[in-house]
């Protein structure tokens, strides 16, 4: 198996490093595809004085589904993985991959552990019943394809600025591809001092929602449900940070506009995606439809 591994990165040049050492270290033979987006500390400068790195591609975009389908179009393995640039794969990884593409997998991804201020967290395999449809979910931080399975889903959705990954596992759900989980399939990671990344905004957070469930599985109960129950637990989480005086009441009230606005706008752009691609892929922004975004690229192959 020739595997390709990319790896999106964005202004973190020395978790980027640390994630290249431990793949030259860990799987030597990969090809290893580094996408940066318009970085401003010097990563451009670190990788082309690395001799483990393939390829480099500047984009002039900061969307990470973005990132990863640049690397799609110029991985030439017959698998392709993706590692998050501040997580570093463990020895097992590589030989992980291999056992289980070989047996016949169409997509595998393992734990990725994260060392925090608090404590070590683990993800664990995940799964959902959404409209009657078994979804497997695979992390985008560590997750590798057979390249039929990649070419089906046509790459990542580069409407969505987050959660590309989930949106991904619905589509692999409905075309029949398995998700498979290996435990030995390992990476790790360690964040800064201030406790791990800041809160996203939950307006965004229900647009990407809204959107997902709409252009994968239409105006149904189901979806309208699972919207709703999820505003509801953030709203009422919410309203305890009110009255525990965290929050003021006007922003938990600026908050609920967002999420309601997000809904909204996520609803409407979901109808049309599912009007322009009405395949099982359900991907209108994928990589065969992609405006390219690089700025420059360097092959070392």
């Amino acid at each position: 198996m020739d595997l390709s591994v990319v790896v999106p990165t964005l202004n973190a040049r020395e978790q980027l490093s640390g994630c290249l050492d431990a793949l030259s270290e860990y799987a030597p033979d990969v090809e290893v595809i580094v996408v940066n987006g318009p970085s401003s500390d010097g990563t451009t400068g670190m990788v082309r004085e690395r001799d483990d790195v393939d390829v480099l591609v500047e984009l002039s975009d900061r969307n990470v589904n973005v990132s990863r389908n640049a690397g799609i179009e110029v991985a030439a393995g017959d698998a392709v993985a993706f590692v998050h640039d501040e997580l570093a794969i463990e020895p097992s990884w590589r030989d992980a991959v291999a056992a289980s593409l070989d047996a016949g997998a169409d997509v595998v991804t393992g734990p990725t552990h994260r060392t925090l201020r608090a404590g070590v967290t683990t993800e664990s395999e995940s799964s959902d019943t959404v409209a009657g449809r078994d979804v497997a979910f695979f992390s985008g931080d560590n997750v590798a394809f057979n390249r039929a399975a990649i070419d089906a889903l046509d790459g990542f959705d580069e409407y969505l600025e987050t959660d590309g990954a989930r949106d991904a596992s619905h589509r692999l759900a409905a075309m029949e591809y398995d998700v498979v989980w290996n435990g030995e399939m390992s990476v790790r990671g360690e964040y800064g001092t201030d406790g791990g990344r800041p809160d996203r905004d939950l307006g965004a957070r229900y647009r990407s929602l809204s959107y997902q469930l709409v252009k994968n599985y239409g105006l149904r109960p189901a979806v309208a449900r699972s919207t709703i129950a999820a505003a509801g637990r953030d709203a009422l989480s919410a309203a305890r940070e009110v009255t525990r005086g965290d929050v003021t009441p006007t922003t938990w009230l600026g908050t609920g506009r967002r999420v309601v606005s997000g809904i909204s706008g996520g609803v409407k752009a979901g109808l049309r995606a599912r009007r322009d691609d009405e395949t099982p892929r359900r991907n209108p922004n994928g990589v065969s439809t992609r405006h390219d975004r690089a700025v420059r690229r360097y092959d070392w192959r």
